[in-house]
């Protein structure tokens, strides 16, 4: 075992993952409304890609998906099938960067929360093969099964797109007696399952877990642990502070200015200014110390160029990334960079 997930983080989930729920119970003549209610989920935030959303909001989206659904066979995997990497953001980007599946595997769990998953999930080797192995164990009973099968399929799913050529499963051993559609099962995953395990895991050779992956960039793998790192510590975050900073390192970017900041967030920017005053900060504040934290880790972490690291700052040349720099460090980011 390398790493395993902690299921009471808690992560914040994008509303990416439950507008992928709400296509696909549409596929089946359920509506939005439907799939929505005693969610506190809005039709507006459903349409706004930065929306964020809990973990109680989403499974109460689930809990109206299974029970529109009731006579469905597989929902559940039949749903995790939908998920691809672009759906996680730069989650799913670290994987597709990752040099081989089993890299991709272990940058998987280190950053689960970001993802779907509900599952404890697990990574080992055995006789020659590389393996996932899920317990669904912390999920409430009535839901169990369905987010077992949801993860695995996600996981399948995520594993067959990052090969390109294509990754083949060597088994899947699933806890328990065969379902009713356990024949759905072997024609959605392609491959007839082993029932009755003593575990549920998904397994590839070693040699399919070693294969260097045809999307690999070493300098992206960089970027983009960096980008999971910050996202993973701001979906904890609270209050109004928390939200502009979900902004700033989210689509928006340290480019954003603070009207635009504000409409995101469905406020005025007066207001915006007067709710960040009684936490005690500023707009100007928190970018700054975003481009603070962001400089720092990828001059420690990264080779990009100066010029390059201003821009993605935020930065109009290299010269105001650098005055920055000298008030933050009271040196050149180069000569920070030199000493690290």
């Amino acid at each position: 075992m390398l790493f395993q997930t902690s299921p009471d983080e808690p992560i914040l989930h994008p509303i990416a993952i439950a507008q992928v729920m709400v296509n696909f119970a549409r596929s089946f003549g359920v509506d939005t409304e439907t799939c929505l209610l005693g969610t506190g989920i809005s039709l507006v935030q459903l349409q706004d890609s930065e929306t964020l959303i809990t973990r109680t909001q989403e499974m109460r989206l689930i809990e109206n998906l299974i029970l529109a659904l009731p006579d469905e066979p597989a929902l559940g995997f039949r749903l995790g099938l939908q998920y691809n990497i672009s759906t996680f953001g730069a989650w799913g980007f670290a994987l597709r960067t990752s040099r081989t599946l089993r890299e991709a595997g272990v940058m998987a769990l280190r950053y689960l929360p970001l993802s779907t998953a509900y599952c404890d999930i697990r990574n080992f080797e055995e006789d020659g093969y590389f393996a996932f192995m899920l317990d669904p164990t912390p999920i409430p009973p009535p839901l169990r099964q369905f987010l077992l099968e949801r993860d695995m399929a996600t996981g399948i799913n995520l594993v067959k797109e990052l090969s390109l050529a294509g990754v083949h499963l060597s088994k899947l051993e699933l806890q328990g007696d065969a379902p009713d559609y356990a024949k759905e099962l072997e024609r959605l995953v392609g491959l007839k399952p082993h029932f009755n395990s003593q575990r549920n895991a998904v397994f590839v050779t070693l040699a399919e877990a070693d294969r260097c992956l045809p999307t690999y960039d070493a300098h992206l793998v960089q970027l983009m642990q960096l980008q999971c790192r910050q996202q993973l510590q701001r979906r904890q975050s609270s209050g109004v502070a928390g939200q502009v900073r979900q902004q700033l390192l989210g689509s928006l970017g340290f480019i954003a200015t603070v009207e635009e900041v504000a409409t995101a967030l469905a406020m005025s920017p007066r207001s915006l200014r007067r709710k960040l005053e009684n936490e005690d900060t500023s707009f100007k504040k928190l970018l700054d110390q975003e481009r603070q934290q962001m400089a720092l880790q990828l001059l420690k972490s990264s080779d990009m160029k100066l010029d390059e690291l201003a821009f993605h700052l935020g930065y109009t040349d290299t010269a105001s990334f650098s005055r920055a720099f000298r008030r933050w460090k009271g040196c050149a980011p180069g000569e920070f960079r030199k000493s690290c």
